[in-house]
């Protein structure tokens, strides 16, 4: 109990080495000359410095930049020069080994990336430190909320306290450490990884709670999209706590016991698993203790805690270095700071006024014009960042992993993720820049699972425009087009942004279009872009089915990308399967011709001859991309495992692998010399479609020939082998599902609902064993549960003729349908794809939940 204490309190020293200057009688004059004397030298130096950080914060920002425009080369080997004397500079260079590792998922350059962050953290603490202890001094004694401060003291050009920024480049770290550590093959690092995401939490929720404070005092009211208080975000978030969660009481004697406490915080500790609690502190106690002189004349508190809770901190005069570096503005009104470093001035003269985009000019959140300080714009922009990514991504955690909400402690917020992500936005940033391709890559590659989403019509007639601070529901296009575009000038040279324009192209089911922009994108210097690009080709080519496209792309990932390679020779097995089966048939339909021709009898002896070289060569092509289909499935299964999420196999590879096996004891049953490529049943090529919902992407005439794949004629194993095969009950099941999915794209409510019928009415029993395909039945209900939706938010299904009421009373039905088979799912015990289906349940859930709200369906 005592070192998490310590951990959530931090220590104070009990004595102060602050001199206190007392003038009496004996005090002779150049005494008092002397010391003011120094203390004017001390406050000028103390400029200095605090311009030198000022430049350093924005030379810092704008190499990162240089990260966003595909140069990392060029932002490493800025950022190298300088990480050794500044705080920000090494931030940003765990910044660039971040985002490779993330964007790669290699094991060593995730192993650099949580070096370099830990030296950030470290480094970050240290600057926090010392921070206290300048503002100590510049109060003549006593931390900088020494005094009372007064609503004059918060302005436009002062939100937030000196020190802020080194918290939240230590909460910044912490998070992505804590995202490494989660994505690490050991379960030990995943643990610290979610008790580091808490903490990172808690820091920024206090930042975000300390500026809505702030901007009350300065805007004389509450400020529009910020945080609600204290009370409400606490009571929000008291269910469902992380073992180990800390109660208020905990605090109760904190002002009394504040000396009594040790320097050890900042090392790991393990929550107790006997503590117990219903509320989660919304300062950063677990964070911050005060490290510097104390007065003696109060007791301390910590003192970071003091930075985000209580922002109306004062300064000490115009000669206050920090005070100084709070009015250092960006605006290209007011000149350049000074700098000590040619390459800050270089970075600041760099970055010119920009005209607004569409995307930013909304009422939603707080006016990016009241803060015009490099500290503030720096802090308000990346805690938007970071916390709003943190509440989104918390958001999406599917309901089979509900656990994790008990282990990180907090609950996500979607709605409040968005809006801070596009208030980061705003700001023309490295921190406006990711959080742009964050929500570019929720917009337009994880809202693609989802199908059950609130539909236009209901968007429009239910909430207010976001011009007027209306919420942000569904896919805004326009708003994202104008930030893909303010992107893309921001970032000429970078890949990323091509990467979102054809997913925008794909995600409007222009896929020849899209494959057309990826195929012309030219390599990127960073090689993990290169390989979500190549993917991204390889995803879109197998729904637009172009096998010999999929296959080449997906062997290119394989040279690209460490991370699983077992799904990649599964896809190109997927492909060449697919092409085997083209080539049987082909090979099938002109030895039938041949032969009606040679009954027939007639035909010229050229065109006899040109037959014949037509059928060997579809005979040999179904060999070849037989041989290759068998050697990829093979291959698949037997590079499995290298890659571990938690210590546990992916989830796709263990499908890989289950169908292998799958399919050689069928094949091993069926007997009569059927090889494996002959015992496949449903085309697995259109199965990994579905479970990547490429269905969303394809075009009518897509979806046709997609349905032209399914029929059992496709197969290649001898009729009654056929006959066998579909006497299996999730085999039938995966041709339903799929089909039904292609049903529901093409509006065909009443065909999908009797494609499944027949699988709705089977027993959980039937789909169970090592072998079986899991998924199918809670497949079903999801499909179920997406045609009830299309049927209550599309006007064509709607009874014709109906009153207002009427058609009320059906949408509540068909809703209250769709709400049923989701919950089904969200109930549904595991399978091996429930991740995948989980966040299509949740996002379907969030979207039933949104409108029965809306229309008072409760």
């Amino acid at each position: 109990m005592s070192s998490l204490r310590t951990w959530l309190r931090g220590s104070s020293s009990t004595t102060s080495s602050t001199t206190t200057i007392t003038l009496n009688q004996s005090t002779l004059p150049c005494e008092i000359a002397l010391n003011d004397t120094n203390r004017t030298n001390a406050a000028k130096l103390s400029i200095l410095v605090a311009e030198q950080e000022a430049a350093d914060m924005e030379d810092a920002m704008a190499a990162a930049g240089l990260i966003m425009n595909d140069d990392i080369e060029g932002a490493e080997a800025r950022l190298e020069l300088r990480k050794d004397s500044s705080t920000f500079h090494l931030f940003a260079l765990g910044v660039s080994t971040f985002m490779k590792s993330i964007l790669g998922f290699e094991k060593g350059i995730m192993a650099e990336a949580s070096c370099r962050l830990s030296e950030c953290e470290t480094r970050a603490w240290a600057d926090l430190k010392r921070a206290q202890r300048e503002a100590d001094k510049a109060t003549g004694g006593g931390y900088w909320y020494g005094r009372s401060a007064g609503a004059s003291d918060v302005t436009a050009e002062n939100i937030f306290p000196p020190g802020c920024e080194y918290a939240l480049v230590h909460a910044e770290a912490q998070l992505m450490n804590a995202v490494v550590g989660v994505m690490h093959e050991s379960l030990t690092e995943g643990i610290k990884g979610f008790y580091k995401l808490r903490k990172a939490f808690i820091t920024l929720e206090g930042i975000m709670e300390s500026e809505a404070k702030a901007l009350k005092q300065v805007q004389g009211g509450t400020t529009p999209g910020q945080l609600s208080d204290t009370k409400r975000t606490r009571s929000r978030m008291s269910s469902d706590m992380m073992p180990g969660s800390f109660d208020e009481a905990e605090f109760v004697d904190f002002e009394e016991t504040s000396e009594k406490g040790s320097d050890s915080d900042a090392e790991f500790v393990d929550a107790s698993a006997g503590l117990s609690g219903t509320q989660t502190p919304s300062s950063v106690a677990g964070l911050n203790k005060p490290v510097g002189p104390a007065s003696t004349s109060r007791p301390s508190t910590p003192a970071v805690e003091r930075i985000l809770a209580e922002p109306s901190s004062t300064s000490s005069g115009p000669l206050d270095g920090r005070n100084h570096m709070r009015n250092t503005s960006r605006s290209s009104s007011r000149p350049a700071t000074p700098s000590l470093n040619p390459l800050a001035a270089q970075s600041v003269s760099q970055t010119p006024p920009r005209p607004v985009s569409a995307h930013k000019k909304t009422t939603g959140g707080a006016d990016a014009g009241l803060f015009t300080s490099t500290r503030d714009i720096f802090v308000h922009s990346g805690a938007n960042m970071c916390f709003g990514a943190l509440l989104l991504i918390i958001s999406m955690v599917p309901p089979a992993f509900s656990r994790l909400l008990h282990i990180v402690g907090f609950r996500g917020d979607r709605d409040r993720g968005v809006q801070m992500l596009w208030q980061s936005t705003k700001f023309p940033n490295v921190n406006g820049a990711v959080a742009g391709l964050i929500l570019l890559g929720y917009y337009n590659a994880l809202l693609t699972f989802a199908d059950i989403l609130p539909s236009d019509r209901d968007v429009e007639e239910l909430t207010k425009p976001e011009a007027e601070g209306g919420e942000i529901v569904g896919y805004p296009k326009e708003r994202c087009r104008a930030l893909l575009a303010d992107m893309r000038t921001r970032y000429p040279d970078s890949r990323l942004w091509r990467l979102e324009e054809a997913r925008v192209l794909a995600n409007n089911r222009r896929l020849d279009e899209a494959i057309r922009t990826l195929c012309d994108t030219s390599d990127s210097n960073m090689r993990q872009i290169t390989a979500l690009n190549a993917f991204e080709l390889s995803i879109n080519a197998m729904f637009a089915m172009d096998w010999p496209l999929a296959r080449k792309s997906f062997l290119r990932c394989v040279e690209l990308n460490e991370w699983s390679h077992t799904i990649y020779f599964y896809m190109v097995g997927c492909a060449e399967l697919e092409q085997y089966r083209d080539a049987y048939h082909r090979a099938a339909s002109l030895a039938a011709a041949a032969t009606a021709a040679e009954e027939a009898g007639g035909e010229a002896e050229e065109a006899q001859r040109q037959r014949q070289l037509q059928l060997g060569e579809a005979r040999a092509a179904a060999r070849q991309h037989k041989k290759a289909a068998e050697e990829f499935f093979r291959k698949a299964p037997a590079v499995a495992g290298r890659k571990r999420f938690l210590s546990r196999q992916m989830p796709v590879e263990v499908f890989a692998s289950r169908k292998l096996r799958k399919w050689e004891e069928r094949a091993a049953a069926l007997g009569g010399g059927v090889d494996l490529a002959d015992a496949v049943g449903v085309s697995p090529a259109m199965e990994m479609v579905y479970v990547w919902n490429g269905s969303k992407r394809m075009s009518p005439a897509l979806l046709e020939r997609a349905a032209a794949l399914l029929p059992w004629e496709r197969c290649t194993a001898p009729p009654d082998k056929v006959a066998r095969i579909r006497e299996e009950a999730d085999e039938v099941g995966i041709q339903a599902v799929i089909e039904a999915s292609l049903l529901r794209c093409q509006g065909r409510v009443d065909d999908t609902r009797a494609a499944l019928e027949p699988t709705l009415k089977l027993d959980r029993s039937v789909f169970k064993g090592p072998t079986r395909d899991d998924y199918v039945l809670a497949a079903a209900h999801y499909e179920i549960a997406a045609v009830a939706w299309v049927e209550a938010c599309n006007s064509q299904h709607w009874p014709p003729g109906a009153s207002d009421e009427e058609i009320g009373s059906y949408r509540r039905h068909k809703v209250d349908e769709c709400q049923e088979h989701l919950q089904k799912v969200a109930r549904w015990e595991g399978f091996v794809l429930d991740a995948r289906f989980g966040m299509r349940v949740q996002a379907g859930l969030d979207s039933v939940r949104w409108l029965k709200g809306k229309k008072e369906w409760v």
